[in-house]
């Protein structure tokens, strides 16, 4: 399993994904899941994936290869990002249906999901939802997050922070307090943390990071929070409760409308 998560607002987007993969809990490694794929100067371009191993290396190898071959159609020469998600989208069907006999033959599952973030020049940035069948959602100012993979237990931080107005640095803040709940609660989810955070209209990437194993940032915004939460937790007023004097005499019944 998995968890990566994109947040989009009006000063950019913010990117990040764990590494870790389970076939078991005797088979846990670390795979990155945030790859980026930018031509800088004219378009960022970031992918993360979750599901399927197999098939998401195999469609970031097709789009590595259609960019180095200079295929009429790639990353690079595709005009819009709502073009470049339908193509993403392509490519994760074409390996899908490769592999589905063999797969479905074992009963291993071959679904995956990807996030797209970025911008090209002439466009204002976007983010895509692209799902196992290849088809997309797109992040709204409404809606200005996007999450794959375990997602449950870091949407709550998210849903109570971020808006389409939050500052770009408390937005990348919330993403990694979003991963680290998830790491909190499943096992399944874990480092090294991968975190971008672009800027709209700089057109490179200028700001990421990798977060390994024993990170000190981890250690102390994990102890920070808990420490704020619990002290939020304790200061919430007494349950006022509703108490009636009600008593029958023995064999009596009573109803409470």
């Amino acid at each position: 399993m998995t968890y990566c998560l994109g947040i989009i607002n009006k000063f950019g987007i913010v990117m990040a994904g764990d590494s870790r993969t389970n076939a078991g809990v005797d088979h846990i490694s670390a795979y990155k899941k945030l790859f980026d794929l930018s031509l800088p100067g004219e378009r960022v371009i970031v992918i993360c994936a979750s599901g399927s191993l197999s098939v998401t290396q195999g469609v970031l190898t097709r789009l590595n290869r259609d960019i180095q071959n200079q295929a009429d159609k790639n990353l690079h020469t595709l005009p819009t990002m709502y073009d470049i998600a339908a193509y993403v989208g392509s490519k994760s069907r074409e390996i899908q249906e490769l592999d589905r006999p063999w797969l479905e033959k074992d009963n291993i599952s071959f679904r995956c999901n990807f996030l797209l973030g970025g911008q090209i020049v002439g466009e204002d940035p976007q983010l895509y939802l692209i799902y196992p069948q290849g088809n997309f959602i797109q992040a709204t100012k409404e809606t200005p997050f996007l999450q794959i993979g375990e997602t449950k237990y870091g949407k709550p931080i998210i849903d109570r922070t971020v808006t389409y107005d939050t500052p770009l640095e408390d937005a990348a803040k919330c993403a990694l307090l979003s991963i680290d709940s998830t790491m909190k609660s499943n096992i399944s989810v874990g480092p090294p943390i991968n975190l971008i955070m672009y800027k709209t209209d700089s057109f490179e990437l200028r700001n990421s990071l990798e977060l390994r194993l024993g990170a000190p940032y981890i250690a102390k915004i994990r102890n920070l929070w808990e420490s704020y939460v619990r002290r939020a937790f304790e200061a919430m007023p007494d349950i006022e409760w509703e108490n009636e004097d009600v008593s029958a005499e023995p064999g009596e019944n009573i109803y409470l409308d």
